[in-house]
């Protein structure tokens, strides 16, 4: 399914994928898997994460996990109905489960994971009526991802 967002700049998906990239890239400066995510809601953030399984010792410390967390305290509700996550690698089979549970409104994600995202299960793991959109800032993701495990091969 196609999202669509109000032509304005700060309201596009560019504007919140770049600053899921710069959640990622905190990430990247702490040594772990440079992945941000932002969840929106009302065109207002909501909530910031990225990864920090290392830093907690905690392998379900994925951005977007933290973002659910942070996005529930934030509006004192679990279902996250009217937000959309913006993530900057597609979401694993947890974190799929996790935003169908959440009952997410929208995921748009910027690179495909073809070794552990959710669509190698198929788009089932995501609640029916979660809008979906893939591939906004996705080179950029990518570099970062393909920056982060290059230094690590070094």
């Amino acid at each position: 399914m196609n999202m669509t967002f109000k032509s304005h700049p700060l309201f596009s998906p560019e504007y919140y994928m770049t600053e899921a990239l710069k959640e990622a890239q905190k990430a990247f400066d702490r040594d772990e898997v440079p992945v941000g995510a932002i969840i929106v809601c009302n065109k207002t953030i909501i909530a910031r994460a990225h990864n920090l399984t290392e830093t907690l010792h905690d392998v379900t410390a994925h951005a977007e996990m933290q973002a659910f967390t942070a996005a529930s305290d934030y509006l004192g509700g679990k279902y996250l109905d009217e937000c959309t996550l913006f993530v900057t690698l597609e979401p694993c089979v947890m974190c799929a489960g996790a935003a169908f549970w959440a009952q997410l409104g929208g995921l748009i994600y910027a690179a495909i994971d073809e070794k552990r995202g959710y669509s190698l299960v198929g788009d089932t793991l995501l609640h029916p009526k979660t809008q979906i959109a893939s591939g906004v800032l996705a080179s950029e993701s990518r570099k970062l991802l393909q920056d982060f495990f290059k230094r690590k091969r070094l």
